[in-house]
């Protein structure tokens, strides 16, 4: 076997567990906005609609719920930079555990309902420093808008006759978070709050598989420190 051969091997090994963990991650999200959805009202990943819902509220007159929400897009960004910091500090892998512990946190609150809208959107936040990309090919995992472009801008390139496919990865999250959104509704339905715990055990699940992912191969989902 030679040195190329076995590095194209290598490297679609890596791609094809690097995905199989987007589209886990991106159920995982699904299930928790669904769960966020039914159980608080409002998105607890879905920030663009956040935004369009806080605008709303303030013209509308109802600024607690306004003002609510956009501490919830400033809790976001928070999170977000609060994963890469656990990222950086410990393991990517790490941040999964810390989202899990989050999560747990939430499904504690249920009759508190700021703080745990608060408690879930900086969970989302923080796990998108999980993974960052797949052999530099960036990957949304919480919201899909970007990846249903990127696919669409794919598709209309490839009409076109350029036939780069690296565009259909960009499916993945979306089709993990469809997954998701439809179990993590089926589970309000049927267990109510209690439904939380779901996306709590999942992360604890997610961080026991990714620490058997090799480090070196880690370090390739997420971006350039």
């Amino acid at each position: 076997m030679t040195v190329q051969r076995r590095r194209r091997i290598i490297r679609r090994q890596r791609s094809s567990v690097g995905l199989a963990l987007v589209a886990a991650i991106s159920f995982l999200a699904g299930m928790t906005d669904a769960i966020g959805l039914m159980s608080i009202g409002d998105f607890v990943s879905f920030m663009s609609g956040n935004t369009t819902r806080a605008s709303v509220a303030l013209i509308q007159g109802d600024v607690a719920r306004g003002l609510l929400l956009l501490g919830g897009l400033m809790t976001f960004v928070m999170g977000n930079a609060a994963g890469v910091i656990v990222s950086i500090r410990f393991r990517p892998q790490a941040v999964l555990f810390f989202v899990s512990i989050l999560l747990a946190c939430a499904a504690l609150a249920p009759d508190q309902r700021e703080i745990r809208f608060l408690l879930l959107i900086f969970a989302m936040g923080a796990i998108n420093a999980s993974v960052e990309q797949i052999e530099g090919l960036p990957v949304g995992l919480t919201y899909v808008t970007g990846a249903l472009s990127r696919f669409g801008r794919g598709l209309g390139r490839w009409a076109m006759g350029i036939r780069n496919t690296h565009w259909i990865i960009q499916i993945v999250p979306w089709l993990g978070m469809l997954a998701g959104a439809i179990t993590g509704a089926v589970l309000m339905q049927q267990a109510g709050d209690f439904a939380l715990w779901a996306p709590s055990l999942m992360a604890l699940s997610l961080t026991a598989i990714a620490i058997q992912i090799p480090r070196h191969w880690q370090s390739r989902f997420i971006q350039p420190r």
